[in-house]
């Protein structure tokens, strides 16, 4: 199918849609062990959770009749290969964050985090009830993917630096792990942006290969002994306000599951998305102190260097706005984001606002 026209086409196709469900699908029939890849090594917290998750809830649901091998990064594929390895069939899923893969498409950026976009409870607006999941879906169906949202690490912060960042200038000439639209900002802004997969982040910043690096928060970054490193800690950030993370299958082994397979697959990857949401905002104030407590020093960036942020993120938001599918995502988003937004503001955000003043007095 054309890229560029999957959108319209996807409207028309719905009549076709209903003819091809008379014929009678073959499924695969017994017991069936599928291989998952992911881009993360075992226990890393925060996105390994998340992938083991989706793994054992899949497996148990169905009672064991699908059963599924986890294989972490490096184990049959690289972090970042995981994309193309179900894609052309060599594995059946992947378990990974969409941004990784803007080299198929950018418009993959709004399926995990873009800057000064989506927290996670917008994202999970968006997803499920604004038609954020129909426009992932047909984005990977091109490249022969099932994907749905399984996983999301809520705000992520500004990242691990070697030194105090005071204006715009300090980002000149700075090697910086940093992924997807983020690291494209911070690339406008003169940093060396380095995408390097999650498994090597330590190694690269304890040898000085990179002066900083941005991960998860601060649970998943204290399980990685950053802060053996260095101890200034930028605590916001403007890069992934809302990290998701996806579960995608080869769309013809999804085809090749039963309905109620099927079924299992999306509700538990729908679970797997609130469950680690939840997981991260109740682990990440803990793991806070325990930092803070050894050291660490928790920074927020000057007003403007967040402006030179937004202004470099704006621009990269537009220069891919003369794709069809990138727009068509892109305008769905920013709609959404901006009436969830609304509400917020005059609903939990001004609830939040009087309840902090009247506990304080």
């Amino acid at each position: 199918m054309d890229r560029r026209s999957f959108l319209r086409a996807s409207t028309a196709g719905a009549g076709a849609a209903a003819a091809t469900a008379l014929a009678a699908p073959a499924y695969a029939q017994g017991n069936r062990t599928l291989t998952m890849v992911t881009s993360v090594p075992d226990g890393f917290a925060i996105f390994d959770d998340a992938a083991s998750l989706a793994a054992s809830m899949i497996t148990e649901m169905t009672d064991g009749q699908i059963t599924i091998n986890k294989m972490p990064a490096g184990s049959l594929v690289g972090a970042f290969e995981v994309f193309d390895a179900v894609s052309s069939g060599q594995a059946d899923m992947y378990h990974s964050a969409e941004y990784y893969f803007l080299n198929q498409h950018p418009a993959f950026a709004y399926f995990t985090a873009v800057p000064f976009g989506m927290t996670g409870v917008e994202m999970l607006s968006w997803y499920y009830h604004k038609g954020g999941m129909e426009l992932h879906q047909e984005l990977a169906s091109l490249f022969n993917l099932k994907p749905f949202l399984a996983g999301n690490t809520a705000m992520q912060p500004g990242g691990w630096f070697n030194k105090e960042i005071t204006s715009a200038e300090d980002l000149q000439g700075l090697r910086f792990r940093m992924p997807g639209q983020g690291g494209q900002v911070l690339g406008r802004l003169g940093a060396s942006v380095q995408n390097i997969p999650g498994g090597e982040i330590y190694q690269a910043l304890a040898s000085g290969q990179i002066d900083g690096a941005e991960w998860i928060g601060p649970f998943a970054d204290e399980r990685l002994g950053f802060q053996e490193v260095t101890n200034i800690y930028y605590t916001a950030g403007f890069h992934e306000p809302g990290s998701a993370l996806a579960l995608s299958m080869n769309l013809d082994v999804f085809e090749s599951l039963t309905p109620a397979q099927q079924r299992i697959v999306e509700v538990a990857c729908e679970a797997t998305h609130a469950n680690n949401l939840g997981l991260s905002w109740a682990e990440n104030g803990a793991a806070l102190a325990r930092l803070q407590s050894e050291g660490v020093q928790a920074r927020e960036f000057p007003d403007d260097v967040w402006e030179a942020f937004g202004r470099a993120a704006a621009e990269v938001r537009e220069e891919n706005m003369g794709d069809e599918i990138y727009a068509n995502i892109a305008n769905s988003y920013f709609a959404a984001m901006q009436e969830t937004a609304a509400w917020w503001e005059i609903g939990d955000g001004e609830y939040i606002r009087q309840r902090n003043r009247v506990n304080a007095g």
